[in-house]
Parts: structure tokens; sequence; C-alpha cells
């Protein structure tokens, strides 16, 4: 895989996470992540559909009228959602039914639809296959991970087998919990990526000689004093 390739996939799980950094397809996200086992279920259905719908929408991209391009993203998203949804019935119904109209409304999810205007509609087909394949990650993991903390500290277990001995708290998987886990993961996952990119950090002389005094900006002594000052 090449440097671009690498890149466009890591795009989808860190730089843009579309859950934790564009902060879309927030509706399933917070409906489905009351255990660990419907995030993963949703996460691989909506991959899949990113996936496909993306490979398709490249490769219509030069023939479709901008004028009716969305309802044509729409109807080939569809297509998919339904090929997803009749796969789920038939091999794990209990999953479906669990997730219920979330994956028919997989269809007008704005993750997928912002990824096949945004990045399908512009190039070619094997660079969007491996956005659908980031971007897809990217959601699956941060469904994953507010489903663990959700299902373990709400309910005790996680993929539905018990893992805690204290009393869980019911309100971590209601819709309140939900909430207070998606806004802490959030501001989480933001601190963690401002600090990999250095914002906030104090200049390295900062830390040493006049930088590292609070009376440095009111001294009046001269560079080599100063110098002197900051050495002891």
């Amino acid at each position: 895989m090449s440097k671009n390739s690498f890149k466009i996939v890591t795009n989808g799980i860190l730089t843009d996470n579309p859950t934790f950094v564009q902060c879309i397809g927030l509706c399933p996200t917070l409906a489905v992540t009351t255990s660990v086992a419907n995030g993963l279920g949703m996460g691989i259905a909506a991959t899949f559909v990113l996936i496909a719908s993306n490979a398709v929408i490249s490769l219509l991209r030069k023939i479709v009228p901008d004028e009716v391009r969305i309802p044509i993203f729409i109807v080939v998203i569809a297509g998919f959602v339904t090929v997803i949804e009749f796969l789920m019935k038939g091999f794990a119904p209990e999953l479906n039914k669990s997730l219920g109209i979330f994956i028919p409304l997989i269809v007008v999810n704005c993750i997928i639809l912002a990824r096949a205007e945004a990045f399908a509609s512009k190039n070619g087909v094997f660079a969007s296959i491996l956005d659908g394949v980031g971007m897809g990650l990217g959601f699956t993991i941060a469904l994953m991970f507010l489903g663990s903390i959700r299902e373990i500290f709400g309910a005790g277990t996680w993929f539905g087998n018990p893992v805690v001995s204290f009393e869980p708290a019911m309100l971590i998987v209601l819709a309140p919990g939900g909430f207070i886990v998606l806004g802490c993961c959030m501001a989480a996952f933001k601190a963690i990526q401002a600090r990999s990119k250095g914002i906030g950090a104090a200049p390295a002389e900062a830390h040493t000689g006049c930088g590292c005094c609070a009376m440095a900006k009111f001294c009046n002594k001269s560079e080599s004093d100063k110098t002197e000052c900051g050495a002891k």
C-alpha cells in the first residue's frame, strides 16, 4: 500500500473520524451503542455500504449529471442497504431485530452521503474504496468503544458476558448516559489529537532560563545577566 493510500485509510480512523471528529451519524451512534455487539453489527453494515456505494458512485461520477447526483447517490446506497438488510435477516436475525430501524436508515446516514458527495464523486474507484474502508473502520471502532464503555459500566457485561463485580450504573445505557459518554470520548479524542500535533505545548526554551521565570517580562537585567540567572 502506497503512502497516499495508507493516508486515505488512516484519515477515516484518526484524522477525520466520523464520530469523534466530524460528529456525523450520531443518531445511530447513540441508539445502538448500548452494547458492543450492536455497535459491531452496525459498524460492519455501514462499512459494507460505504465501500460498495463509494465504488459504484466513483464509477458513475463522470456520467451522472450534477442536477440529479444526490437522488442517484441515494438510489445506489439504498440498493446496498437492502442487500445488507436481507443478509442480516437471513444470517443474524437477532442482531437485525436488535438494531431495528437503524439498518434501513443507513440509506440517509450522514456518513454515507457525505463520503459519496465529498470523496467518491471526485476520485477514482480504488481511492474511493480505501476511503470507504477507512471511514467504515473509524465508525466501527468508535461504535465498539462507546458500546464497550456503556455495556461494561451500564450492564456489567461485555459481549453479554459478566465482567465486573460492582453494581452497574443503569444511567449509562440510557439516553442521557449515551450523551455523557459520547461527549467525554469526543473531548478525550480531540485532546489526544491536539497533543499529538503539539498544539498548546510550550516551546522548549520556555522551560529553561528566563522562560521559566514568571517575572521574566518585568526583569531589567541584561541578556548576559538573564542567562546567568537562568543557569542558576
